[in-house]
């Protein structure tokens, strides 16, 4: 990061999207779980349309591909990821359900594998892919129970797969609709989806809901200011920093959780939580240690030669590194150019 302001957006992106597993849990204690995401994306479409008016951008999408992505973005991303996140969310605590979603970049590169063209499987993978999972199991079955809690935890860890395979899915589209549009013509979508689903639950209802302060206050927090802010802010840092940096906020994120978490809810911070997201991180970094390890050594052949050279950049699991020519061979499912982020919430 480049200056005090790149570091401010990224501490505001963290607190805005970690603080929206709190306001979750908040809205959770008077508001249906899939019909309270489906209200989050209400909003957020209905800001995003305004923001399509106010600047004058290309509304209407213009090609296959851009139905193909609205469609992808807003069922997978928007609607199927929120929909388990939230009912996961019902089942565990907020810094729980963060680090969770944190597996969701080492699985999307392990999906890409499978279903991009000309992927390859190394020991590093599998094995980065078996240490964060191993982490999610380890929250999964704290305290040797496998009641509600395991249950949140696979409806977050589906959470996070849909994640990962409509990340990997977008890549197969090019993109023409400005990303404002495509965000608001996916969290229509998404939002559509929702209510959808949250009329066929056999458990939810709109009718007789009693509307509290709290839960209007979690919708609109939600909906305005962890959605629509924290995309705006994301994509201001996408701009600044690059990819690498940015979705670096996906490991900050259930960090500024578990503290507001335990702040205001009252949520405890276990060692078993602490152990299973270290797995995660160690996860993430075996899946990429290629990249890292190709950063590291432009680094040091730099500063023994003294000679300042051009940086070009690669893209790895949808994050872009910094690195010193000659430019390493990419995988085709790491040049995404839809400019979605890599982020959850």
């Amino acid at each position: 990061m480049k200056n005090g302001r790149d570091i401010t957006l990224f501490g505001t992106l963290a607190v805005v999207w970690g603080s929206g597993f709190t306001a979750i849990e908040i809205g959770l204690e008077s508001l249906p779980p899939v019909l309270f995401a489906a209200l989050r994306f209400d909003v957020a479409a209905l800001a995003f349309f305004a923001l399509i008016i106010a600047s004058g951008a290309q509304w209407r999408p213009q090609t296959r591909d851009d139905l193909g992505l609205v469609l992808t973005t807003g069922v997978l991303l928007v609607g199927v990821h929120f929909a388990l996140l939230f009912l996961g969310q019902s089942y565990v605590t907020s810094a729980v359900a963060a680090i969770v979603l944190s597996v969701a970049p080492i699985v999307t590169p392990a999906l890409a594998l499978k279903l991009l063209p000309n992927q390859r499987i190394r020991a590093t993978d599998v094995l980065g892919l078996l240490v964060g999972l191993t982490g999610v199991v380890a929250i999964a079955t704290a305290g040797g129970s496998f009641g509600g809690r395991l249950i949140g935890v696979v409806l977050l860890l589906g959470a996070a797969l849909s994640f990962a395979l409509g990340s990997v899915l977008t890549q197969r589209f090019t993109r023409t609709l400005p990303l404002v549009s495509l965000q608001a013509w996916a969290m229509l979508v998404g939002a559509a989806t929702l209510h959808a689903t949250s009329l066929l639950h056999p458990a939810e209802s709109a009718l007789g809901l009693e509307w509290t302060t709290t839960a209007l206050a979690a919708v609109a927090y939600l909906g305005l200011v962890s959605t629509v802010g924290g995309f705006l802010v994301y994509f201001t840092l996408l701009d600044r920093i690059g990819a690498t940096n940015s979705g670096l906020v996906s490991y900050a994120t259930p960090i500024v959780a578990a503290v507001f978490g335990a702040a205001l809810l009252g949520e405890p911070i276990t060692a078993t939580m602490t152990a299973g997201f270290a797995l995660i991180l160690a996860g993430f970094a075996l899946f990429q240690i290629r990249p890292l390890w190709r950063f590291i050594r432009g680094i040091q052949q730099s500063r023994r030669a003294h000679v300042p050279l051009e940086p070009s950049s690669i893209r790895i699991g949808g994050n872009e590194y910094a690195c010193m020519p000659p430019e390493p061979e990419v995988d085709d499912y790491d040049r995404n150019s839809n400019g979605l982020p890599t982020a959850d919430d």
